[in-house]
């Protein structure tokens, strides 16, 4: 029996937490045509949803305004339920969707393609332009919904799919082959841990840039080396590291002042990808690094189909794992999200609705 009303965090314009509204009295969402609804069992915590909060996407013409900016237009209105990595069954279909999907255990490709080609020029997400996971209930089209027999829990399911294909997305745009060495900023978190692994996928060898605290951790998911993120003159650090081997790439998901020494620490004809700045996204650039050392820069955002599909198969055949750093309940938002920005783990955390808390967290067969 599909309730009427369901419990939801609503996000309910740019600001603080406050910003945040966990509601118990939401209407349940109905299936239009060609959709499928879904009773959620988990949903990962990614920093998308911090910075949408915050308006820190800015604009093209005014990085620093608070804006719901996405590829040149607005997709973000109020209230919105926020939470792109979902996890759940399937418990009703609209129309052009076959009843036999109905119990289905699904993951959810968050990412609204609005185009049939692999072109991102267009893309938009779940938790963003339309309604996501950090709720009870949530209505999606059919396509973004993937079955899965996957055998991990649904919570450990839940760390994969926006960091994951976000990471996949920065590799398959940088072309990293096999036998390269790929330097990863922001190691620790869910975008910089997915890199990590993704690249030992590939055969490249990733160095990773954290905190020492971290290495032990960050070597075990498959870093070559951990490299101080503060270290006084990061370029020489990095090639005491490598042992004086060149890097061929840089993932970068910090940027801000080290921007540079990352374009110096590149290979001549390296690749620079990045898809986050968390230590600032305006930066000084030096031309005459880029030119003269013919780099290739790459700005990345999401992923296509061809990458989800990838993804899906790397989970299933267990050549990635999941990197599960907490749970908390649906209820507990606010405190999940404010352990989230603080920063001080490796991976992903998961929020759990209340009704599926016990269940989440009962002793694994």
């Amino acid at each position: 029996m599909i309730p009427e009303t369901m419990k939801a965090v609503l996000l309910t314009g740019h600001g603080g937490l406050d910003a945040l509204e966990y509601r118990e009295d939401v209407p349940v969402p109905r299936p239009a045509r060609g959709e499928v609804l879904i009773e959620i069992t988990a949903c990962g915590m990614n920093n998308t949803d911090v910075w949408v909060r915050e308006g820190a996407y800015g604009s093209e013409t005014d990085p620093g305004a608070v804006s719901s900016w996405r590829r040149g237009r607005s997709t973000l209105t109020f209230p919105r339920i926020q939470g792109t990595d979902t996890v759940g069954r399937i418990v009703a279909v609209g129309e052009d969707v076959p009843e036999s999907r109905i119990g289905e255990r699904v993951i959810v490709d968050f990412s609204l393609y609005n185009r049939d080609d692999d072109s991102l020029r267009d893309i938009d997400y779940i938790g963003h332009g339309r309604d996501g996971g950090y709720a009870e209930y949530t209505a999606i089209p059919s396509e973004n919904a993937h079955a899965t027999s996957a055998g991990m829990t649904d919570a450990e399911l839940a760390t994969f799919c926006c960091a994951y294909l976000t990471a996949e997305q920065m590799l398959e745009r940088a072309q990293v082959g096999a036998g390269e060495r790929v330097l990863v900023t922001g190691a620790s978190g869910g975008v910089g841990s997915a890199i990590l692994q993704l690249c030992r996928v590939r055969g490249a060898i990733p160095y990773a840039v954290s905190t020492p605290d971290k290495a032990e951790k960050l070597i075990a998911i498959g870093a070559e080396a951990v490299i101080a993120r503060d270290s006084e003159d990061l370029v020489a650090a990095v090639e005491d590291a490598t042992g004086g081997a060149e890097i061929d790439v840089v993932a970068d998901l910090v940027a801000g002042p080290m921007f540079n020494d990352l374009l110096r620490i590149l290979r001549p004809e390296g690749r620079y990808t990045t898809a986050g700045a968390i230590a600032g996204p305006v930066v000084s650039l030096d031309l005459r690094t880029m030119y003269l050392k013919q780099l290739q820069l790459h700005g990345s955002s999401q992923g296509t189909r061809k990458d989800f599909a990838r993804l899906l198969g790397h989970i299933e055949a267990g050549r990635i794992k999941p990197l599960l750093a907490g749970t908390y309940p649906l209820s507990g938002f606010h405190d999940a999200q404010r352990d989230f920005m603080s920063k001080g783990f490796v991976g992903k955390l998961v929020v759990v609705p209340d009704a599926k808390w016990d269940a989440a967290h009962a002793p694994r067969r």
